[in-house]
């Protein structure tokens, strides 16, 4: 989440950057696009519209080549819902930025019967770190390019960063840059080229830890009412054993296990009814009926 929001803001401030770097092309005619796409709602990384040239640019970022569903059966997702909203060209890379041996990064195309479509793949540590360089927005992703020498490479970054005149965009970029160093980068040596201050400084790493503190709040709500639920559910189980314990007298392990399985409502069933059964033969004919 912390790569997919550091990655998204760069492409939404520096989009001229990206488009010169994936497109080859001069382009001041952008226009950033809703992310969330028509249907049961999907959220693409970057959806870029060059208006001049009638094209879009979709990005997807990866930190790991696993993905649910499928990466390529998403980027064929992603096309048809971005060709039936806007009808134009799509151009979609896929830019993994963590080094791996895995097959799937070099993937680059859906294939099913009659259907097959393609895609840009950039696995960012083979690429040329130098036009990555060039462009403050891109240099965040230079510290994950080609290099003999990782250390020399986050310095030449850390230079480059330094040099941005303009005091709030030096803070934002040197934020990313941290942020996404961290993929290959222990920490001790990014605090020697880079300003640890500018993290608690910047609007962009806040509004990083406000999105991942809210999701935590949603997790958390969630948790709490799976727990309460399941809490619920297990004081209902205690009440219905002690009841049925009391009218039939002890229960069979086999017949326990069964209750055990029980969902909270159906707890609540077996509570209204159990009062009219008389042997442990009622309890098991009723807990046939709602397994059938």
């Amino acid at each position: 989440m912390t790569y997919d929001n550091t990655l998204k803001y760069l492409v939404e401030q520096y989009p001229e950057d990206f488009v010169r770097y994936l497109l080859a092309s001069e382009a001041t005619d952008i226009q950033i696009l809703k992310t969330e796409l028509n249907q049961e709602p999907i959220r693409a990384d970057s959806v870029t519209f060059l208006q001049t040239a009638n094209q879009i640019l979709h990005l997807e970022f990866q930190t790991l080549p696993a993905s649910t569903p499928p990466l390529p059966l998403r980027m064929l997702d992603y096309w048809v819902r971005l060709y039936r909203q806007y009808n134009c060209d799509i151009e979609q890379v896929v830019i993994f930025l963590k080094p791996t041996t895995s097959e799937a990064v070099f993937v680059d195309q859906f294939t099913a019967r009659n259907t097959s479509h393609r895609y840009r793949v950039i696995r960012i540590w083979e690429q040329d770190p130098e036009p990555l360089l060039l462009s403050p927005g891109l240099l965040p992703l230079a510290t994950l390019a080609r290099t003999d020498s990782p250390q020399s490479l986050l310095q030449q970054v850390a230079v480059q960063v330094s040099m941005i005149e303009e005091e709030a965009t030096k803070q934002s970029i040197s934020v990313c840059t941290q942020l996404l160093a961290g993929l290959v980068f222990e920490p001790e040596l990014i605090r020697q080229f880079l300003r640890r201050e500018d993290m608690r400084e910047s609007a962009i790493y806040q509004e990083i830890l406000e999105e991942g503190l809210q999701e935590g709040r949603q997790r958390g709500i969630e948790q709490g009412i799976e727990q309460g639920i399941e809490q619920g559910r297990q004081s209902e189980l205690r009440l219905v054993i002690r009841l049925l314990t009391r009218r039939l007298g002890s229960i069979n392990s086999q017949l326990q296990s069964r209750l055990q399985e029980l969902s909270l409502a159906q707890l609540e069933d077996l509570g209204e009814v159990l009062l009219d059964f008389v042997s442990e033969a009622d309890l098991m004919n009723w807990l046939n009926t709602i397994e059938n």
